[in-house]
């Protein structure tokens, strides 16, 4: 698939106030500063569809974007660390479960993980909930230029590890890095693969 357009749409503060269009969405979120901006703006073909900062945090509403004036792609908030109170933290929370449970046109979520880390705690815990609650979803490794070859395999690895703890059947896995543009390609060939699924599904 190429991305020949792009329009942000609006932000909302809930669920109610998202776009009504009976299209599928693919939201990504991840831990804050993960590089979430950085990806959609590298998958789109955009330097400033989403906003880029170097204060984690930044994102703090459901963005929606439409693609090709086919799909969404929904830029959710992030989770984890935040230079913002802890009231707030907690809003993003709740908006990020709002969202992800009760959205019916979601077709998959795209939970980021940064490359360089060890399994992170709060990760674990999101993909622990995310099963619990019969959520579709995939995890993108993001920074992978950030950290050697060898590194990857190993963080990747252990990842895998871990998750079997709690799965059966691990996720679909994908390797991307914005700053050398790599991996981009592969979600999209995703999103089109699952755009046909989700369509022949809701056929009226």
């Amino acid at each position: 698939m190429k991305v020949k357009s792009s329009l942000f749409v609006k932000s909302s503060a809930s669920l109610s106030d998202c776009p009504g269009d009976p299209l599928p969405e693919y939201a990504f979120t991840g831990r804050s500063n993960v590089g979430k901006s950085s990806l959609i703006n590298m998958i789109t073909n955009r330097k400033d569809l989403a906003k880029t900062s170097s204060t984690p945090g930044k994102t703090r509403l459901i963005n929606h974007f439409l693609i090709n004036d086919s799909w969404f792609l929904v830029d959710l908030p992030g989770y984890g660390y935040a230079k913002t109170s802890k009231k707030n933290r907690k809003v993003f929370g709740k908006l990020i479960e709002q969202y992800v449970i009760a959205s019916k046109k979601m077709a998959c979520l795209f939970l980021l993980v940064d490359s360089r880390l060890e399994p992170q705690s709060s990760d674990l815990s999101f993909i622990k909930w995310l099963g619990i609650n019969g959520v579709p979803f995939v995890v993108v490794f993001t920074k992978t230029d950030k950290i050697s070859v060898n590194r990857l395999e190993k963080n990747a690895t252990h990842f895998r590890e871990r998750l079997f703890h709690d799965w059966d059947e691990l996720p679909r896995f994908f390797y991307t890095s914005s700053a050398k543009r790599e991996g981009g390609e592969e979600i999209l060939e995703f999103i089109d693969e699952t755009n046909r699924a989700y369509r022949l599904t809701n056929k009226s």
